[in-house]
């Protein structure tokens, strides 16, 4: 049996996760969910009733996404270290050192709380106090933060691409989207060069197949 996997394509969380499980190969089966109509099965596992959540075959419930891109990455060392033949085990973005160190987790970190906090007052800034173009400026101190490190090397945390990129870039693709047209103008050259390299990557555009919403009695479905 595969862990079953509760995802919803658009979802940021479920983005990285899904990048994550891609990358170590984890195959799961995955279950799509309308938010507006949640499975009692999503509800039962998790009482927090959002999406990703990871059920294990044990059953122990990650419903963290930073969690599954880890616990991904823990079967991914473990795959390594007992093949026969390690080297001929592919590379691994979510495995370079560099991309879960103390300096990349508060990164993300950053992402996941005022970045956050931001981007989702810009996108429906008709719900809050103050204007769309306010909160755009508080969330661009996090791009300049970004531009910065991407001044330095090719990547957030280095050359190479980390798990630091990933659980980053979902989030700076919705902010993206919320005005295309200004982001594409806005004075992030590097930043712009890193996002367009990452989503028209080949590991975004698998990991972005459309599914149909799972039902119980279908045909289970898998990822990847």
């Amino acid at each position: 049996m595969s862990p079953i996997f509760y995802s919803f394509r658009r979802c940021p969380y479920a983005m990285r996760a899904r990048l994550a499980l891609q990358a170590a190969e984890q195959t799961v089966e995955l279950r799509e969910v309308v938010l507006k109509n949640k499975p009692a099965e999503l509800l039962q596992v998790s009482a927090k009733a959002t999406v990703p959540v990871l059920v294990l075959n044990n059953g122990r419930v990650i419903d963290e996404s930073l969690e599954i891109m880890l616990w991904a990455l823990s079967q991914y060392q473990a795959e390594c270290q007992s093949a026969h033949e390690p080297q001929q085990k592919p590379p691994c973005w979510l495995a370079q050192e560099q991309g879960f160190d103390d300096q990349a987790m508060m990164l993300v970190k950053h992402n996941d709380g005022e970045f956050k906090a931001n981007l989702d007052a810009y996108k429906y800034a008709d719900r809050y106090p103050q204007s769309a173009e306010y909160y755009r400026q508080q969330g661009e101190n996090f791009l300049f933060l970004l531009e910065q490190r991407l001044t330095a090397h090719r990547y957030l945390m280095s050359d190479q691409l980390s798990l630091a990129d990933m659980a980053i870039f979902p989030f700076i693709r919705q902010f993206a989207h919320v005005d295309k047209t200004w982001f594409q103008q806005a004075p992030y050259p590097q930043l712009n060069v890193w996002f367009e390299r990452l989503v028209n990557s080949d590991e975004f555009t698998q990991i972005m197949t459309k599914w149909k919403p799972w039902q119980a009695d279908a045909e289970p479905a898998y990822f990847p």
